[in-house]
């Protein structure tokens, strides 16, 4: 396993970290990533953090508190403290509309606290992550919340998740941001410049959709049916056309560099993230111990820069990303 250096919370925090999103099941709006095997789920947590992982992601609203509840029985049996824990705060699915709500207020967010910890059956939060900006609340109150969590040991460090740099700019006149979470892989670099910037802050990068929904595994090669319960297809634009068949052309390239190494796409499409400097960590679902391997396995080899030449002219030649 590689280790990076986040500056700001002084922590080494693994190339890789566990993200639970994919293990939630359905949400009460009845989107979902499918069939979920909670003992498996423990397994394939604990099988990452065996092999070297220490950092593991949830959130409240994956699968209304199921993902942060299995986490916290991933956890026992002396894995808490192997790891850094990162979930997230203010955003939730409406029991009456069936609709994501942004609440990032004092009151609400104290009182989430309280419910995540008791889901993950532990003491405090190494990351508190803000998952959405709420535009009916100053960020000087959220952080204000944040501070005071962070003053009574509850949480160890500030995160924003989903935030412009100009709001991220706006958090920091009222507290120290250690991490931000935004989106980043070979088929979305969009918030690139944003981590950059991160960079010279000293703010670490936690990036989501690493393997792109599932598309940078090499495992979908036909287009899914349309699917409004997907949870893929509901948040990830890559399984539309025209998008997806471009990256079915990129997955040609992928896949002759998968075969010279002869190793899985998806290690490769892990290491095109992990190998850029302003990357700290790729969050990667896993649902068994065998992809917990095969993903860990990522970083027993590197792209040379040739190959990632490569990737990068295809990324340019099919405007992917």
């Amino acid at each position: 396993m590689r280790y990076n250096h986040f500056k700001n919370a002084d922590a080494d925090i693994s190339a890789l970290t566990v993200g639970t999103w994919g293990i939630a099941g359905a949400n009460s709006a009845g989107v979902t990533w499918g069939d979920v095997d909670t003992e498996e789920s423990i397994a394939a947590i604990r099988q990452m953090i065996d092999n070297g992982v220490n950092m593991v992601d949830t959130a409240p609203i994956y699968g209304d508190g199921h993902s942060e509840t299995v986490v916290g029985q991933a956890l026992k049996d002396g894995y808490r403290e192997k790891v850094y824990l990162a979930t997230k705060f203010g955003s939730y699915i409406s029991h009456y509309t069936g609709k994501s709500v942004r609440d990032n207020k004092y009151n609400s967010v104290e009182r989430e606290i309280d419910e995540s910890l008791a889901r993950l059956q532990t003491d405090y939060i190494d990351f508190y992550i803000m998952h959405w900006p709420d535009e009916n609340t100053p960020i000087e109150e959220t952080m204000a919340v944040c501070n005071m969590l962070k003053k009574k040991g509850k949480i160890r460090y500030i995160g924003m998740s989903n935030s412009s740099k100009e709001l991220i700019q706006e958090a920091q006149k009222y507290a120290k941001i250690d991490v931000i979470q935004p989106p980043f892989s070979i088929v979305n670099q969009s918030e690139r410049e944003l981590m950059e910037w991160a960079e010279t802050q000293g703010i670490g990068t936690m990036t989501y959709g690493s393997l792109g929904g599932g598309i940078l595994t090499g495992a979908i090669r036909e287009l899914p049916k349309p699917d409004p319960k997907d949870m893929r297809q509901v948040f990830y634009p890559f399984f539309k056309e025209p998008v997806f068949s471009n990256v079915m052309e990129l997955l040609k390239t992928l896949d002759k560099i998968a075969e010279a190494h002869n190793v899985p796409v998806a290690q490769v499409s892990i290491n095109w993230s992990t190998q850029k400097s302003f990357v700290g960590t790729a969050l990667t679902g896993v649902n068994t111990p065998a992809q917990a391997d095969e993903n860990c396995s990522a970083f027993e080899w590197q792209l040379n820069n040739e190959e990632i030449a490569l990737i990068d002219s295809e990324i340019d030649r099919l405007n992917i990303g």
